[in-house]
């Protein structure tokens, strides 16, 4: 499993981040670990991403492991139509991920999130 750090950066603040990560690679520094990250531009993009039955949808779906999206809507209790449209856009949003067999899984052991108050 790996660790997912989710925050709010703007495209500037992104680019110039990788473009830091690039030049340590090519210095030859490598991080220890690597970290995944997914960055949203404000945070009202990220709650339109991770609303509160996408979280319960991650969480059960980390416990379950992976599983067709008509298995986890009958998981959750809830139409299938909705389950479809949550997993789409968290897919979209690099929160979920697709196996070999197309079941949906979460690969996050731990989403670490930074918000900032004020710029």
């Amino acid at each position: 499993m790996k660790d997912l750090k989710i925050g709010i950066k703007s495209w500037e603040e992104s680019n110039k981040e990788t473009r830091d990560i690039l030049r340590r690679f090519d210095q030859g520094v490598f991080p220890e670990q690597p970290i995944e990250r997914v960055h949203f531009h404000d945070f009202k993009t990220l709650l339109r991403y991770i609303t509160p039955k996408r979280l319960v949808l991650l969480e059960e779906l980390h416990k379950a492991g992976p599983m067709s999206v008509n298995a986890l809507a009958k998981l959750l209790e809830r139409s299938y139509k909705n389950v479809y449209d949550d997993v789409a856009a968290l897919e979209t949003a690099g929160l979920i991920e697709r196996d070999e067999r197309k079941r949906v899984y979460v690969s996050w052991h731990e989403i670490e999130t930074t918000l900032k108050l004020a710029v």
